[in-house]
């Protein structure tokens, strides 16, 4: 009888998601995108006052995809592509591991990000969360340090 219990008790721990994962399952509205390039502030693109976008959290997997705020439609070959500085999009699995939760991104918006550990601190108070990326090496210039704060609030 102690051995069906603890074989059930087992089955139930590794099918229940963590509590972290418990919290964070739900669609959340980004509220600001902040980016530092070797501790300053990168220049406004948008993103910092009103972006508009959602991430959404299952017990396995999280989806994002967000825009800066005035974006505007593309015609030219130029501003279509001025438009990928103004956006941001990826799917892919997540875990927690201590403090830290990492999403390992399999499609991206910049395959720079496919099939890499994206470490994040998070805090998640009242209904927003806040993650920052810790320091990875900034995809335009590998010389140099970006940090990533986004701050999301849950709608669902």
């Amino acid at each position: 009888m102690v051995r069906l219990i603890s074989g059930l008790i087992l089955v139930l721990l590794i099918a229940t998601p963590t509590l972290g994962q418990q919290s964070l399952v739900g669609t959340y509205k980004v509220i600001s995108h902040v980016r530092e390039i070797n501790g300053v502030p990168t220049e406004p693109s948008g993103f910092e006052v009103a972006p508009h976008g959602y991430v959404v959290f299952t017990p396995t997997r999280v989806i994002t995809f967000y825009t800066a705020e005035k974006r505007k439609f593309g015609t030219s070959m130029a501003e279509k592509a001025a438009l990928y500085d103004t956006l941001a999009g990826w799917s892919g699995v997540y875990r927690f591991e201590g403090d830290n939760l990492i999403i390992t991104p399999d499609v991206s918006w910049n395959e720079y990000w496919n099939g890499t550990a994206r470490v994040y601190s998070w805090q998640f108070s009242a209904n927003r969360l806040m993650l920052t990326l810790d320091p990875v090496p900034w995809q335009r210039d590998p010389s140099k340090t970006m940090v990533t704060r986004l701050v999301w609030e849950k709608i669902e």
